[in-house]
């Protein structure tokens, strides 16, 4: 079968590769859309993965091709969505259902071979199935719309509030959204890019700013969502909280953070809240996250398909990859159909 495998960060090859054999408690998916999350560029790009060579690619769904022995309640054709952590099931986080916190976990794309490629073998407890006739592109969406989830879930806003959102790929383009489906009047969006701004306006964002701009100092939020992971972005959404709001970092810094001192001096004296959000998992697992998001996206609730700027065969990634090196184009959700 046909793979896109990273030998080093940087060197993606398309190759043949054997197909994964199906042991007890899997099933065999073939791949039928897998979206480019922003954590594979710095890891395809710069750091690397656990393990290389590897398969990367995440954020996919599946149709099911093969079930093998013990599984039950599965037929061949159904569309899947794959939470793409495979708990240890052991540890005291996830005894706890914290288990986006396990200590030993497995990881599709970063620790065993993903999806960039024809076929992923899946243990039957990483399934969730999709409604009949539900998008393979939206079905593969439901984990950036989950992360962006279980990171408001850490302080969900009531009627009436102010959100904003730092950093408008499509986890921040879900979270706009997330926020407005909660009773936020307000969302506020923050970026470096145009494109992605007018990508907000269409999320739901009712005021814009790059982050040059000056932001009114009287504009202050509820509840922030910083999901771009940049030492500026990080200052500017702990700034950006009214008195006892709350700002949850999902943005991923690939450089060492620094917090100015006017920015600490804001959530000290404002007693702001700051939260860590990492994955988007619950009990059971892969839980509500993950299954309020399929019911989201199934229904319509969520817009996904504006977020799309490519769709390609997966012939085409290893130069996209370049692309995204050089900065050559505008993207927001790339999708590959193998």
């Amino acid at each position: 079968m046909r793979a896109a495998v990273m030998y080093s960060p940087g060197d993606i090859r398309l190759e043949d590769i054997p197909k994964p054999e199906l042991k007890p408690g899997h099933v065999m998916l073939r791949v039928a859309a897998v979206g480019v999350c922003g954590s594979d560029i710095p890891r395809m790009l710069i750091k690397g993965a656990h393990k290389m060579p590897i398969v990367c690619g995440h954020e996919f769904s599946g149709h099911i091709t093969e079930i093998g022995e013990g599984v039950e309640g599965f037929s061949v054709g159904e569309l899947m969505g794959v939470p793409p952590m495979l708990p240890c099931y052991k540890c005291d986080q996830c005894m706890t259902g914290n288990f986006s916190r396990c200590r030993d976990y497995d990881y599709f794309g970063s620790r065993r071979d993903g999806a960039y490629t024809e076929f992923v073998a899946v243990p039957f407890s990483n399934l969730l199935r999709a409604p009949q006739g539900m998008d393979p592109r939206a079905t593969a969406m439901i984990d950036p719309a989950s992360i962006s989830l279980h990171a408001i879930w850490k302080a969900p806003p009531t009627a009436g509030q102010r959100g904003a959102v730092i950093g408008c790929g499509p986890i921040g383009l879900f979270a706009i959204q997330w926020m407005k489906l909660m009773g936020c009047t307000e969302v506020v969006a923050i970026d470096i890019s145009e494109e992605k701004l007018a990508q907000a306006r269409e999320a739901g964002a009712d005021q814009t700013f790059l982050v040059t701009d000056q932001i009114p100092a009287d504009l202050k939020c509820d509840i922030i969502v910083e999901a771009a992971g940049h030492n500026s972005s990080i200052n500017v959404a702990a700034k950006l909280a009214a008195p006892g709001g709350h700002v949850v970092f999902i943005g991923i810094p690939v450089g060492d953070i620094t917090l100015e001192n006017k920015t600490f001096q804001h959530f000290l004296r404002q007693e702001v809240s700051l939260h860590g959000a990492w994955n988007s998992f619950g009990a059971p697992y892969p839980g509500k996250q993950w299954t309020v998001t399929l019911d989201s996206l199934a229904s319509g609730r969520l817009k996904w398909e504006f977020m799309i700027t490519h769709e390609l065969g997966l012939e085409a990634l290893p130069g996209m990859f370049e692309k995204i090196k050089n900065r050559s184009e505008f993207f927001s959700k790339i999708m590959f159909r193998p």
